[in-house]
């Protein structure tokens, strides 16, 4: 039977920082990145500090990898429409962050921006998106390569693209459940909080160990439980507001179409009235029309 797990958001803040745990988090961005991944430490910045002011919708985790690489993880609930500009913001505040002053522009530090959403982000089939810059010509369509002098000097790079950001967006709630792979597992971790018998991902048999809700201490627990009661109050607020918006443009949507009928019904009786021969006096008195209006339907006959 799965173990009820904590809510990944919940981990990211409590749990996953704690160096003991750094396997859980290895194990995510192994399958994601699809190559073995050591995590060195957990940095604090100003986009990620916790505080008990934090929204419940934002967690914020980044990650110094063995390799210098850069970690960030952006786990959102609500849904925001300028998420990707968000997006490109904290990886260019990262880059700036961790830039010494004097440094070269070779040290500029390789970021990974994963986005793991619990809303409808933009359009798409997929669950699973991988954003990078490369540069394609435009009359031959050939890829921008490094030259021999970068490869030369730059011996740790293959490809232009791998000087920039990485972004990869994880729409959870699209997932249907389905595991095909190791990653989807992950998916389906982060969905539904449980690790079934038989997943093999890297990562879930710690994580099945110690994010099970049972393990959480007693004040932990309530904590947590504080935690999931604030989530649903949120959650219900969201759904409230977009309920009663949803009613009121319904509400006025009928206003508009009953006056949009009656306007259409007087107009008919305006042409029958033109088509019988009756005068503008007549017509006006019946249908509460304007000469001008009157005329206009009088052309269009």
């Amino acid at each position: 039977m799965p173990k009820r797990l904590v809510r990944f958001d919940w981990a990211m803040k409590k749990l996953l920082r704690n160096k003991a745990n750094f396997s859980i988090l290895e194990g995510f961005f192994s399958e994601l990145l699809h190559r073995d991944i050591t995590i060195q430490n957990i940095l604090e910045s100003e986009s990620n500090k916790q505080t008990d002011a934090d929204k419940y919708n934002r967690v914020d985790l980044l990650a110094l990898a063995e390799d210098g690489e850069l970690l960030l993880i952006e786990l959102q609930v609500e849904g925001q429409f300028d998420y990707f500009h968000r997006m490109l913001f904290g990886t260019s505040k990262l880059i700036t962050d961790y830039m010494a002053s004097g440094s070269k522009y070779r040290e500029v530090r390789k970021i990974i921006s994963i986005n793991i959403v619990y809303f409808d982000l933009g359009q798409g089939v997929d669950y699973i998106y991988k954003g990078q810059t490369e540069f394609k010509g435009i009359h031959k369509n050939d890829l921008l390569k490094l030259s021999a002098l970068q490869q030369k000097n730059l011996p740790q790079l293959a490809h232009v693209a791998e000087i920039f950001p990485e972004y990869y967006i994880l729409k959870v709630n699209d997932f249907d459940n389905n595991a095909v792979d190791t990653l989807d597992e992950w998916i389906y971790v982060l969905k539904n909080s449980e690790v079934p018998d038989g997943f093999k991902a890297k990562g879930l048999a710690k994580a099945a160990k110690e994010l099970d809700v049972m393990k959480l201490s007693d004040s932990d627990r309530k904590k947590y439980e504080r935690y999931l009661d604030d989530c649903r109050s949120a959650e219900s607020s969201i759904e409230t507001s977009w309920l009663e918006g949803h009613e009121k443009g319904i509400e006025k949507g009928i206003e508009k179409g009953i006056e949009k009928g009656i306007e259409q019904g007087i107009e008919k009786v305006a042409i029958e009235m033109i088509r019988d021969g009756e005068s503008n006096d007549k017509i006006r008195k019946y249908s509460g029309l304007t000469d001008d209006e009157i005329e206009g339907l009088r052309v269009a006959q």
